[in-house]
């Protein structure tokens, strides 16, 4: 039988095969002024493109910046809280993801809004991750000022900010932040969240 565990262990070791986009992502803070080339960027969309959907709605919005347009770069920046902000600055590509919390089709609420955009941003991240980038997705900023800041309609949500660009070195962060950089991934082992059976009474 499961039990409900009151501590969860975590592990460095991998379980299972993974693929490698997997096994090897990791959410940086240290970014590269590198830009990223057009083609990248759209492969970037491409791939949250093709993720799932309740319904097959597609509920993602994304509003991009990139270091080349500093005015709206500037704009997304100003949004992150000083503890984002002071790395997150630095990267070549900010991205607002949000959702339309609608369904096109009947204008009813889409509650799977959220998750489906979760799953886009997972794709994009994957696709990422393959072409030697890292993506560090917020969601520390302030929406109010990103919904005003980008003129949001009230038809959609803006849900996380993601940093994207080449990695570089820690020892350009702060020292607080270069240790947590070079911190080793950890994960909770499955025993904590997997299940063969019905939760114990």
């Amino acid at each position: 039988m499961p039990t409900l565990m009151t501590t969860f262990p975590k592990s460095t070791v991998k379980e299972a095969e993974l693929l490698p986009e997997i096994a090897t992502r990791k959410s940086l803070r240290a970014y590269s002024t590198q830009p990223l080339t057009n083609g990248a960027i759209k492969s970037l969309f491409e791939a949250a493109r093709w993720a799932p959907s309740s319904s097959n709605e597609q509920p993602w919005v994304y509003v991009y910046a990139t270091a080349e347009q500093p005015e709206l770069h500037k704009k997304i920046a100003s949004t992150l809280v000083e503890a984002n902000a002071v790395w997150a600055k630095r990267a070549p590509l900010l991205i607002v993801a949000m959702v339309r919390t609608a369904f096109i089709r009947n204008g009813k609420p889409n509650v799977s809004a959220k998750y489906d955009l979760g799953a886009a941003n997972a794709f994009l991240t994957l696709q990422a991750t393959q072409l030697g980038l890292n993506v560090h997705q917020m969601g520390g900023f302030e929406k109010e000022k990103a919904i005003a800041l980008l003129n949001i309609p009230e038809t959609h949500e803006p849900v996380v900010v993601m940093a994207i660009g080449y990695p570089d070195s820690p020892e350009i962060l702060p020292d607080n932040l270069k240790e947590r950089e070079l911190a080793l991934r950890e994960r909770y082992t499955q025993e904590a969240f997997v299940l063969n059976d019905v939760f114990p009474e």
